[in-house]
């Protein structure tokens, strides 16, 4: 479990096809790495992964073909920069929200704008998830906790559109260099998730 409050940014080193899945090369901080121990959870670019082998400055890990299908990680390329999380322990501060770190689908940048002295940043976001995202709730973008600022429909396709901004801080400490066309993780807020599936089985 997460709280999507990025601690840490990493570089893609190496992703590897290997026997029918992937392994994953992330090189990140002395400060950040010396903190992950092999088994341990760590959210990277918001995908739940665990750390297969540890070195000062680096942390591999083992993707699966279906995480590689639901994220955006089979685009990855050497240099690309991520947001790195370690799971929270009890007792730490929930300063963003629950976040699992299992992606539930991939949104495109449609348009970023300035705003004041951050970034307003709208996603499309494919039909599967759309009703999940709700104006002033909880998303997780690439592994940031963002509060959704307005949400637009979108009648062909079933998907929608909606807006996110963030903040100075957000700029500096997360790798959140976004262009249009670019594509990012989205995990919905668990609760929507829970209560829609609750609707559907009800008597």
């Amino acid at each position: 479990m997460f709280t999507g409050i990025v601690q840490s940014t990493g570089t893609v080193h190496r992703l590897e096809k290997t026997d029918g899945d992937f392994r994953l090369r992330i090189t990140a901080s002395a400060g950040f790495t010396s903190t992950v121990k092999v088994g341990d959870s760590v959210s990277v670019h918001g995908v739940c992964l665990s750390a297969a082998v540890v070195d000062p400055g680096a942390v591999t890990f083992d993707v699966s073909t279906e995480t590689a299908a639901r994220t955006v990680i089979a685009w990855w390329t050497a240099g690309a920069k991520v947001n790195l999380e370690s799971a929270m322990r009890a007792g730490d501060s929930i300063g963003g929200h629950l976040v699992s770190g299992h992606v539930d689908g991939v949104a495109t940048v449609t348009e970023v704008a300035p705003a004041g002295r951050g970034m307003c940043v709208t996603l499309a976001a494919p039909q599967t998830i759309a009703r999940f995202i709700a104006a002033k709730g909880a998303v997780c973008v690439d592994g940031v906790s963002l509060t959704v600022n307005s949400v637009r429909d979108i009648a062909e396709g079933g998907g929608c559109e909606f807006t996110v901004n963030l903040i100075p801080h957000t700029m500096e400490a997360a790798a959140v260099e976004y262009t249009p066309g670019a594509r990012a993780n989205v995990e919905v807020d668990m609760i929507a998730r829970h209560l829609a599936r609750l609707v559907e089985c009800a008597p």
